[in-house]
């Protein structure tokens, strides 16, 4: 039977070890000095290097070579028979099958006993926050007064599960993931070594799907692998049932406009063709990532083609960064709660209608009456005359046609949606802003049009949107009502009484700040 690959290409020496270095460090200078605490915890998300590092400790400690800082050699008699899991006095347990006290009586009542072959005794207890609190009871005592023969190495994912009396007496080292770079490394390197073909971008795909997890990212491999021939990212996706990329870029697209259709299509198309509902919402989530490092800043920080760096700055421009955050908890609840299981599709389609749906608060903001009317004994819209003079505050010149019809903002409201819809034909990414934007008020004949962020406040106010959005609502509502994008809740909001076309205004939206109103 041939060997698992994680297992054949586990490190045999510290310098094998990546990513790791605040643990090698400190355990290589232990050993060099003679000074190996009695009790350890290693703690760290899975398949980030815990029991391998364990194992390396145990044949250090163990190891005949005379210089110190040369161990593990893996050349004596000791380091040899760890490598081939010979050598008596490593005692690795499962504490997930272990767990009762009597089990942790009978390790302790043999820990006693001299070691077989080297000079510690040395006990890898894997998953140790699986044991039942009268099991770390009766392991309390030993690990506070262990003999001198024997070293305890516990290990866990769960850290916060292990009693404060456990972990005061243990000496404690967290296991970071691994970066994705260093995993595509470590899987070329074995792919060159074991002689298999495989595409950069399949195994960038295996590097993400492991989560930071070498250990994973080495066994999708082996799966991979056995099914013989060159590993594609084609293969990779068919294999490990995720989804295209570009599935998830039309995700976004749609749920930038708004069109449930559309959106609905595509997670369902993604699933038809092989995907997995749960690793499908997981790319969504590191796709929003992305849009949300660009918008903080950090667009270095994405790894992405050229091609694909240009779309997510197109959608990072379009979607508010509060609908990016609110999806990225959307997706990631579909992402990690199997309840949906009997529906593989339910969750993804639960996190795409929770973004249709608009918080409570910009609900309140759309669909409330203007300012003048929400004070009023029986609040009932007020139609404000809309003037025809440009948002630039310039006045009408004489003789100019007379005012148009009234118009109120319930009207707006209602048509916004319709607007948004025959722009898009002539401009895409404002039709998108309109779908960003939420019609506020009508004040003083100019509709405010509130936005999340001052990025995409600004991209509206271009002349040409604020021209192209005046013309489509004159054919829709037969008013020629001028428009101006405003933030609310940030530092450029405009205050109530603040006329939207004013010199104040247009200070504001330049960066300047309001100090003092007279």
């Amino acid at each position: 039977m041939s060997q698992a690959l994680y297992r054949k290409w586990r490190p045999l020496g510290w310098d094998e070890v990546v990513s790791q270095e605040h643990v090698i460090q400190t355990l290589k200078n232990a050993v060099a000095a003679d000074r190996v605490a009695h009790a350890y915890l290693f703690s760290g998300p899975r398949g980030t290097g815990k029991t391998t590092a364990a194992r390396l400790l145990a044949k250090a400690v163990n190891c005949l070579a005379e210089d110190k800082t040369r161990r593990p050699c893996n050349q004596c008699a000791h380091c040899v028979a760890v490598n081939e899991n010979r050598f008596m006095d490593l005692i690795e347990i499962d504490a997930a099958s272990n767990t009762s006290v009597e089990d942790v009586r009978d390790l302790r009542d043999k820990i006693n006993f001299a070691p077989s072959q080297g000079r510690y005794k040395v006990y890898i207890i894997d998953e140790v926050h699986m044991l039942s609190v009268a099991a770390f009871n009766a392991l309390l005592k030993t690990l506070e007064e262990p003999p001198p023969h024997a070293i305890f190495i516990l290990a866990t994912t769960e850290s916060h599960k292990i009693p404060a009396t456990v972990l005061s007496r243990c000496q404690r080292h967290e296991f970071r993931r691994f970066p994705l770079s260093e995993i595509t490394r470590r899987l070329s390197e074995i792919c060159r070594a074991e002689g298999i073909e495989a595409d950069p971008e399949a195994l960038t795909l295996i590097a993400r799907q492991s989560a930071g997890g070498m250990r994973d990212a080495i066994s999708l491999l082996d799966q991979l692998a056995s099914a013989g021939g060159k590993i594609t990212l084609e293969t990779a996706q068919t294999v490990l049932g995720t989804a295209a990329s570009q599935a998830v870029i039309a995700l976004v697209q749609a749920l930038i406009e708004r069109n449930a259709a559309a959106g609905l299509d595509e997670i369902h198309r993604a699933l038809d063709g092989g995907a997995d509902a749960r690793a499908f919402a997981r790319q969504v989530v590191e796709y929003l990532r992305g849009l949300l490092l660009i918008q903080l800043g950090n667009a270095d920080q994405v790894e992405a083609t050229a091609e694909q760096r240009a779309q997510m700055m197109n959608h990072a421009r379009a979607l508010p960064t509060a609908d990016v955050l609110r999806a990225m908890r959307a997706f990631n609840t579909a992402a990690s709660d199997p309840r949906g299981g009997w529906s593989p599709s339910l969750g993804l389609e639960l996190a795409f209608a929770e973004m249709l749906e608009l918080p409570k608060a910009e609900m309140e903001m759309v669909t409330a009456p203007p300012t003048a009317a929400r004070h009023s004994a029986v609040p009932q819209p007020q139609p404000v005359p809309a003037r025809s003079e440009p948002v630039t505050g310039q006045p009408a010149a004489k003789g100019a046609e007379s005012a148009p019809p009234a118009v109120t903002l319930e009207a707006v409201v209602k048509a916004w949606k319709q607007a948004a819809a025959r722009i898009k034909t002539q401009d895409i990414n404002l039709s998108a802003l309109l779908n960003s934007g939420k019609p506020l008020e009508i004040r003083e004949g100019v509709l405010l049009v509130a936005f999340a962020s001052d990025i995409l406040q600004g991209k509206f106010n271009r002349p040409e949107n604020l021209e192209l959005t005046r013309n489509v609502l004159r054919e829709i509502l037969g008013v020629n009502l001028p428009v101006q994008g405003v933030v609310t809740g940030g530092k450029n909001a405009l205050p109530a009484h603040i006329k939207p076309d004013g010199l104040v205004a247009a200070a504001s939206q330049l960066g300047g700040e309001i100090v003092d109103v007279q």
